[in-house]
């Protein structure tokens, strides 16, 4: 390898936010190496962000559901994967399934926390203290041998021209200021602040000269179409619409985002944009949004966090109780 650039393969997280907050490993391991190349393998739901990541030089999709073990596909895509001799292999999930592909490659360095029983898998195996690492950037940062002091934080680039053709296809104004609403949650319903919450808080930000644009994945759809609806002229729905590109491109035109513990939140934060975000299952101690001008907003009752995807005591009061005054007073 002399002379060569050093080759690292990061078996990216499943989740689009947390595939921005792995973004810390990128840029930590560019700033120690410049001449450093870096593939990221992801699955389709999470792969088009390392366009936007300028520390990645290319992205490799892992065509499996999320879920799937597909234990005989891993190992031809290792196999696949050992042509291009890497000299380590950084596994970010903890799952079993997840460090394979690195280990069909033949790749000499495998690093990643042990969990679900790899030792024959990884043969650099981090301890995870979740005292001492509170922060899934801070994990992040652990496999790469640094710690919160040295993080940087996530930014997506943005595609001026895609923003520009976006606008002018759906025909939307920028004649106002922009809220943008992110009211779904890939993870489950727990940590969705109810519909009519927001549709309060966007017929307020109506009557006082704002437009506001909803977005999601086409799960989303059905809310976003159902806020638009009961708001009407000053709302648009455009859930189901955009890809994840577009979405990062049309956030970065927002003045305040309004979201949840959500992939969008990571999205807004990494555009730069001032935003508050509502918490209910989970917590801001574990993925905070990484920006300065964040706003959290949570009742922080006994029950929660509890991490879970369903309500398990059925009243959700974690976020039926956070009103929409809470959250007009922080924008």
């Amino acid at each position: 390898m002399s002379g060569q650039p050093q080759r690292i393969l990061v078996v990216a997280p499943a989740w689009v936010g947390d595939m921005i907050m792995s973004q810390v490993i990128y840029a930590s391991l560019r700033s120690s190496h410049q001449d450093i190349e870096i593939d990221v393998l992801a699955p389709r739901a999470t792969l088009p962000l390392v366009q936007r990541m300028d520390q990645v030089n290319r992205g490799i999709l892992i065509d499996l559901d999320h879920g799937d073990f597909g234990f005989a596909y891993r190992k031809n895509l290792g196999r696949q994967l050992a042509k291009k001799r890497y000299d380590q292999a950084i596994v970010t999930p903890n799952s079993f399934k997840s460090a394979l592909v690195p280990m069909f490659a033949g790749i000499p360095r495998r690093t990643g926390f042990l969990g679900e029983y790899r030792y024959f898998l990884l043969n650099d195996i981090k301890l995870l203290d979740e005292k001492r690492l509170p922060l899934m950037t801070d994990r992040f940062l652990a496999l790469v041998g640094k710690v919160s002091s040295d993080l940087v934080s996530p930014k997506l680039l943005v595609d001026k021209e895609n923003q520009s053709r976006f606008l002018e296809l759906h025909r939307l104004e920028l004649d106002k200021p922009i809220i943008g609403f992110c009211p779904g949650a890939e993870f489950g319903d727990a940590k969705k602040w109810p519909e009519q919450h927001y549709i309060e808080v966007a017929r307020q930000l109506v009557s006082t000269g704002h437009d506001v644009w909803v977005f999601g994945s086409p799960a989303d759809a059905g809310t976003g179409r159902a806020i638009s609806d009961a708001v009407g002229d000053g709302c648009t729905n455009l859930a189901g619409k955009t890809s994840l590109l577009d979405a990062i491109d049309l956030l970065a035109l927002c003045s305040r985002v309004v979201t949840n513990d959500s992939g969008l939140m990571h999205v807004a934060a990494a555009v730069g944009v001032k935003l508050v975000a509502i918490y209910g299952s989970t917590s801001p101690g574990f993925t905070p949004p990484l920006i300065d001008d964040a706003k959290i907003v949570r009742l922080d009752l006994d029950c929660s966090p509890c991490f879970q995807r369903e309500c398990p005591l059925g009243h959700k009061n974690c976020l039926n109780k956070l009103g929409p005054d809470k959250v007009l007073a922080q924008l």
